[in-house]
């Protein structure tokens, strides 16, 4: 054998080897091809008619009428096992509360296990193409923050598991959540039905105005205060007297949700979770919800993953934080499904005491979507986590960036209070269930029009009410497994199988 030989026959080799490691699945390379639309550019310009052309033909992989349906894997997986998968990356000591805030109720299990419902929709047919997607889009990780104006802008506010995929398990995922939570206040079958409905029939109006829409107009939309309570106020125009008391009581709810979200700032913040010892500020000691990392090594690898944060920020951004003082730093436990997840807090001081910034760093794990859907383009989850957030919302924190710790964790890092606040589902009544679907079904059309194509969306759902009709139905059908799948949980708690911690 020549040596020009043996050197062919090892470049073939090595370069077999490389399409062998991480080959992905039939699934995520046709999502991929489908995002990316086979062409050599990555977003290759389309015409409108194209585009249009391009949504009517995923009927043929989804056919509408096909979204009501679901159908179990015959192969399902145990729903707990696939909780307990993500167990093995956590806190181990704060996995029992992560279980005891599921075992509430079944819409609280539903909040945290967006790694079942990804693994359902998984097995249905799914619409080819993709944009950007919350991942866990159910009706609470929607809410009221900040935008760098100081305004009040209403949006969806969490991104754990965002990634491009197709845009209809986002709204199964919103549909399934309001039946859920409607059956845990006790509402009646067809007030569930209305708020879903509702939050189709926004989804579906939303998109088609998007769809007609100059390309930076679609990207400069956006929800405000004002455009919040015209919505309230124009409810029930047809109901009469009754409606209108209603009515009214829902703007002073709205009214009030948004005073106090005003006043969720790191001032607030910190008298509540710092007292002063020995004349310093520093975090309360309360665990295990909020624990002081108080070691020098702790405070060292805290202060070095903060400046390497800071470098993926804009220059002016990252010079306003170079103003503030680093004085206390602690372990935060935040959410349901991410309970375990590290995350903590950074107390900052700028000009004096009086002017504090207290930041939260969390840690970025593997989108639940990625075994389906493929790996993101990213660098790291953290850099996922911002990328999909800064697509979806039209307006973010100024301070949103990401790093990556030690051991090789992500982590994206954000302000802890700046003006956020969400509606309360253990206390809404059904009319203002209904008026808060169509402003969540408005807001995530939106955020899938600044992430994807509003007009293949458009195209895709037609004229007429089939996709809402489709949806309405898998709503319910889902919530029942989800009901079942909360069963399964309870059983595997009293057998003794999964440690829970409850009140926490």
């Amino acid at each position: 054998m020549t040596e020009r030989t043996q050197a062919k026959r090892t470049q073939a080799r090595r370069t077999q080897a490389k399409r062998t490691q991480a080959k992905p699945s039939t699934a995520a390379r046709a999502g991929r091809a489908a995002s990316s639309g086979g062409a050599a550019r990555a977003h290759p310009y389309r015409t409108v008619d194209e585009r249009v052309a391009r949504g009517r033909a995923w009927r043929d992989a989804a056919p509408i009428e096909g979204h009501a349906k679901y159908e179990i894997n015959r192969r399902r997986k145990d729903p707990v096992r696939i909780l307990r998968a993500q167990d093995d990356a956590r806190v181990k000591d704060l996995v029992p509360i992560r279980y005891g805030r599921m075992s509430a109720s079944a819409f609280a299990f539903y909040r945290g296990s967006a790694a079942i419902m990804a693994y359902d929709l998984s097995s249905q047919p799914w619409t080819p193409g993709h944009t950007q997607l919350c991942g866990d889009a159910h009706l609470s990780n929607f809410g009221v923050f900040a935008s760098p104006e100081r305004d009040l802008v209403f949006d969806v506010n969490d991104f754990d598991e965002t990634l491009r995929g197709p845009f209809e398990w986002d709204v199964k995922r919103l549909v399934a959540s309001f039946v859920l939570a409607s059956r845990d206040r006790g509402f009646k079958r067809k007030e569930a039905r209305t708020a879903v409905r509702t939050a189709l029939q926004a989804y579906r109006a939303a998109i088609t105005e998007m769809a007609q829409l100059g390309t930076l107009d679609v990207w400069y939309t956006r929800i405000d205060e004002q455009m919040l309570l015209d919505a309230i106020a124009q409810m029930g125009d047809q109901q009469g007297k009754v409606k209108k008391k209603l009515r009214k009581r829902v703007t002073k709810t709205a009214t009030a949700n948004f005073d106090a979200a005003r006043r969720k700032t790191s001032m607030k913040a910190a008298r509540k979770l710092t007292e002063v010892v020995d004349g310093h500020h520093q975090f309360r000691e309360d665990p295990p919800l909020l624990s002081r990392l108080a070691t020098e090594d702790d405070r060292r690898l805290v202060e070095v993953g903060f400046s390497d944060y800071r470098a993926t920020l804009r220059q002016d951004r990252r010079r306003l934080l170079e103003r503030y003082d680093m004085i206390d730093m602690a372990q935060k436990v935040v959410g349901v499904g991410s309970v375990g997840t590290r995350a903590g807090i950074i107390l900052l001081k700028g000009r004096d005491d009086s002017d504090p910034l207290i930041m939260q760093f969390k840690e970025a794990t593997s989108s639940v979507l990625e075994p389906y859907l493929g790996a993101s383009t990213a660098t790291q989850h953290g850099e996922r986590v911002v990328e999909g957030q800064c697509y979806m919302q039209a307006a973010s924190d100024i301070f949103l960036g990401w790093v990556r710790g030690e051991g090789g964790r992500d982590f994206y890092v954000r302000q802890l209070h700046d003006m956020k606040g969400s509606v309360d589902t253990t206390t809404i009544q059904p009319i203002g269930l209904t008026a808060y679907a169509r402003l969540c079904g408005t807001t995530l059309a939106r955020a899938h029009a600044r992430g994807g194509d509003a007009v293949e969306i458009d195209a895709y759902l037609g004229t007429d009410d089939s996709f809402a009709e489709a949806l309405e139905e898998f709503a319910q059908v889902y919530a029942d497994q989800a009901e079942q799948d909360y069963g399964q949980l309870q059983q595997a708690i009293t057998e003794g199988k999964i440690q829970v911690q409850t009140g926490i």
